[in-house]
């Protein structure tokens, strides 16, 4: 393979919704790039794209997947990303390195969810977008419809560049507004046929060239003057508005095919060389966490991105990587700039799916892999010698959505399943797993049912451990409401040398800028950030030496024990100023292990006087809902204890903004696509701890009450 120059370079993401043909696009793609020598399919199970064992038995894409094809003097690169909302995480990632996206819609549906789900992500990242209205060899295809959905969801940005002449079984010919020209495609294949327009569609073609050559014009301020005086513009003109126009997401163009018979596939090729921006061509470079812009040239020092990491099953961990800057090279040194780490690299690949082809080097904007490597995982920046510092800033991905406690099913896997949970969290940024201390429970987060139940699918097939997946606890708090004095005296005398101690204390309710208690003089105050949030006060409020100093440390151990595990439910409390302000010593039984008795259960005894209060946590929710659906939705996050805080409009869909506690978020994904038919979409992130209902901590309070009984 030659070397490519950035100018040579094209990275695009295909999205769109399930079946709407990505792959066999992609497949086609491949074909015209000299890749594969004869084109696979979907049904078969023999794609270059989809080659893991779960897609080939689901039949659709899991997984974004890295290919190439070497046209016409350019490399494209493309990933193939998934069209569920399970798996946006793949499309993020893949948005990140791409310099376009291509939206393929099917002609059969329109514009469907996960249209629309993933032109919101292409716009979060400021990406060029080209729609591609794919399958219009379908009897059921209708282009004129499609193109109306369109306009009216993405507005009037939206812009033919072709139309076809005869959608349906017999699909073969577009017209093409740049050259003014049909193009007439053999079925499965073969040179494009270039012919006048017909007679009948001259004066269509016509006016929706005039639109074409507006929306151009309006892009580049010496173009719309001369547009505005009357005069004609070029084809050269036009090419240079509708370039700028694309890069700036000023237009949106709409070009066709039928992937699946091989048809436009080799001219939308054409037209992402021509039209689509080069890497160093983009309206938005890419930053540094320093602030700096990076700019994609080959002459600076050498920087890449890694975007993603694989384990594959012959190779290992596979990490794919954009470079930003310079050059890199096989058995080239590196350093990793967040751990700066130094690494080799052994080889270069570039990957099409499956098949890897060595290269000895590639340039600024490409796009390839390595593996290999020692310390390097996603987000990550690999830089050369004479830049090791400097970082890009890390993707932004999705909170989870979705959560739920698992463990395996012979506990003696448990240790096995925890170091795999690691794993996938390695190759799935959008996939979290913690071992909960708190709530004794293994909790996985991701973002969506079908998500996890994939997890749950290569844990039990590939990897052989059987697991099961159980209702997840919630992270209460607790804390008090009002002061409450206590005193305990811990005595214990059975031969020998006894223990004694007792604490008299005082506790409050902490908040930020409260003033000192005056009951009781404060000698010292030791402030404690506590690990699971909010604080604890401890002030020292002994006088006269009724307890020695050096027994304060063990009163202190004691309270921060039972404040692992609150009084009321087991829960971590939070927020409690302790005032120890006398207590008693023995000459001889008085040690540690008394005090932090003591200690432990003044503080158990004032907390239940102090007006407990359980604590729940709180999240801000955001639900991009189609507006026809809005009452439904609404009305199900009331029934939720949530709250609503407003909503914008965007488009035909509103983005409604609520707090939700999160105990009642359980399977919130699943229901929200029964009530919008799988339209909506919503993030989730946590807010804050507020105070339960008092019917909820009384239920939670019976509840523990019987779990410790049942213990017992």
């Amino acid at each position: 393979m030659k070397v490519y120059q950035t100018n040579e370079i094209r990275n695009v993401a295909l999205l769109g919704g399930s079946r709407a043909g990505k792959t066999t696009l992609a497949e086609a793609m491949l074909y015209h790039g000299g890749i594969i020598s004869r084109r696979g399919s979907i049904e078969d199970k023999n794609t270059v794209s989809d080659y893991r064992e779960i897609e080939l038995e689901r039949q659709n894409s899991i997984y974004s997947t890295v290919l190439y094809a070497e046209y016409n003097g350019i490399k494209i690169n493309m990933i193939d990303c998934p069209g569920f909302d399970d798996f946006v995480g793949e499309v993020v990632g893949a948005l990140r390195v791409a310099d376009a996206s291509l939206m393929v819609v099917n002609a059969q549906n329109g514009v469907e969810v996960g249209t629309e789900i993933q032109w919101r992500w292409a716009k979060k990242a400021e990406k060029p977008l080209v729609f591609v209205v794919n399958q219009l060899d379908h009897d059921k295809a209708n282009f004129d419809e499609t193109f109306r959905q369109l306009k009216e969801e993405f507005g009037n940005s939206v812009t033919l560049i072709q139309y076809p002449v005869n959608a349906g079984a017999g699909f073969d010919a577009v017209i093409d507004l740049l050259q003014m020209k049909m193009l007439k495609f053999p079925v499965n294949g073969g040179k494009t046929i270039v012919e006048d327009i017909p007679a009948s569609e001259a004066d269509k073609a016509a006016q929706l060239q005039a639109t074409l050559i507006e929306n151009a014009a309006e892009n580049e301020e010496s173009l719309m003057e001369k547009y505005l005086e009357g005069e004609n513009l070029s084809e050269e003109e036009i090419i240079k508005g509708l370039k700028l126009g694309i890069r700036d997401r000023g237009i949106f163009p709409v070009v066709c095919c039928a992937a699946k018979t091989d048809q436009g596939v080799e001219k939308l090729m054409d037209f992402i060389k021509n039209n689509c921006p080069s890497p160093n061509e983009v309206a938005h470079p890419v930053k540094l966490t320093s602030g700096k812009e990076l700019t994609c040239n080959a002459t600076e020092p050498f920087s890449a991105f890694v975007f993603k990491t694989a384990i594959e099953q012959h190779l290992g961990e596979v990490s794919f990587f954009k470079v930003y800057a310079g050059e890199l090279t096989e058995a080239m040194d590196v350093v990793n700039a967040n751990n700066s780490s130094k690494e080799r690299i052994s080889q270069i690949l570039c990957v099409a799916g499956k098949n890897r082809e060595k290269v000895e080097k590639v340039m600024a904007g490409d796009i390839a892999a390595t593996i290999k490597l020692k310390s390097v995982f996603s987000q990550n920046t690999l830089n050369s010698t004479k830049n090791p510092t400097d970082i890009i800033e890390p993707t932004e991905y999705p909170e989870p959505k979705f959560r739920t406690a698992v463990k395996a099913k012979n506990n003696t896997e448990d240790e096995k399943l925890g170091a795999l949970l690691n794993e996938i969290k390695k190759t799935d940024l959008t996939f979290l797993m913690e071992q909960s201390k708190e709530l004794k429970q293994t909790i996985i987060s991701g973002q969506g049912e079908q998500h996890l139940n994939i997890i749950k699918w290569i844990i039990e097939k590939i990897n052989k451990i059987e697991i099961e997946y159980y209702a997840p606890k919630i992270p209460y708090r607790e804390t008090i409401t009002k002061s409450a004095e206590a005193m305990y005296r811990h005595k214990k005398q059975s031969g020998g040398a006894g223990q004694f101690g007792e604490v008299h204390m005082l506790i409050e309710p902490y908040y930020d800028g409260m003033p000192n208690q005056t009951k009781y003089p404060i000698r010292g105050t030791e402030t404690h950030d506590l690990p699971w949030g909010g604080k604890l006060i401890f002030n020292n409020c002994i006088v006269g030496g009724a307890i020695d100093a050096r027994f304060m440390p063990a009163i202190l151990k004691g309270i921060m024990e039972k404040m692992e595990e609150g009084p009321l439910t087991g829960s971590y409390a939070r927020d409690i100023v302790v005032n120890i302000y006398d207590g008693k010593m023995h000459p001889v039984d008085s040690n540690e292990m008394a005090f932090k008795l003591a200690g432990r259960n003044a503080f158990k005894d004032a907390f239940k006087n102090a007006g407990p209060r359980i604590l729940e946590p709180i999240y801000d929710v955001e639900v991009f809902v189609p507006s026809e659906s809005m009452g439904g939705v609404m009305t199900d996050l009331q029934g939720r204890r949530g709250i609503v805080m407003g909503m914008d409009s965007e488009g035909k869909f509103q983005k409604l903004r609520a707090k939700v506690p999160l105990a009642e978020m359980n399977k919130y994904s699943t229901s929200l696509s029964s009530l919008t038919s799988g339209r909506a979409s919503y993030g989730m992130k946590f807010a804050e701890y507020q105070q339960v209902p008092s019917d909820v901590q009384s239920a939670l309070l019976k509840a523990y009450e019987e779990s410790q009984t049942d213990e017992d």
